[in-house]
């Protein structure tokens, strides 16, 4: 029988495909700023790590820049004000949380991204109350790759790391659950930069499709 009790998914890029969303409010950002747009296909590569990227990508400048405040702003107002337009869950997300839950297991969420973003994106997708945690970028004292994010939603559903299993596409969320002890597995059909090398990650497990984690949770 499975040691497995709860799975914990990063948000972007792993439980939600919040990509094409977020290019849109990149664009209308660079819009109102006289500048060209940028396709899709180069953005949804950086989606994953974040506004400091993302206006980077856009503008080719970091927080120490005069106007990357301003900008950033821009970018997530953007955001909030067309949150879940086009976002969906990854296909067969939706079928493994049933399965889940069918089993009495539980799931949550451990995100970087704000609280302000994460909560009405979860309740426009109607996870919010299916969630047995949503743990955000500033709902701990850190962040990943930091392990206070998992430990805080360790505590909050009551279940201990080893038996957790964690799921992301960034090194970040693989190194944070291994700190603690969780299982974890890379999602390769997230938001993957070309330069990433997941198999040198130490996931327990990679996957392409979300349909493959319930294979290891059974096993695990």
């Amino acid at each position: 029988m499975s040691s497995i009790k709860a799975i914990l998914f990063d948000l972007d890029g792993t439980l939600a495909d919040t990509a094409p969303d977020l290019a849109d409010a990149l664009n209308r950002t660079l819009d109102h700023e006289n500048k060209p747009r940028l396709s899709f296909e180069k953005i949804r590569p950086e989606v994953s790590h974040g506004g400091i990227a993302m206006i980077k990508l856009a503008f080719d400048i970091g927080p120490e820049h005069a106007d990357y405040q301003r900008l950033r702003e821009k970018f997530l107002s953007e955001y909030l004000s067309k949150i879940a337009c086009k976002t969906t869950l990854f296909p067969g997300i939706h079928a493994l949380l049933k399965q889940i839950e069918e089993k009495k297991l539980v799931w949550g969420v451990i995100t970087n991204k704000p609280s302000w973003l994460t909560d009405p994106l979860m309740r426009a997708l109607n996870l919010n109350h299916r969630a047995a945690c949503i743990v955000s970028g500033d709902t701990a004292a850190k962040s990943k790759p930091y392990p206070e994010p998992m430990w805080l939603a360790c505590e909050q559903i009551g279940i201990k790391p080893e038996h957790c299993i964690y799921v992301g596409d960034a090194e970040r969320d693989i190194e944070a659950g291994r700190i603690v002890g969780m299982k974890t597995i890379a999602a390769l059909f997230g938001y993957l930069q070309q330069q990433d090398i997941p198999a040198d990650w130490g996931a327990d497990a990679l996957v392409n499709h979300p349909e493959e984690i319930w294979s290891h949770l059974v096993k695990w």
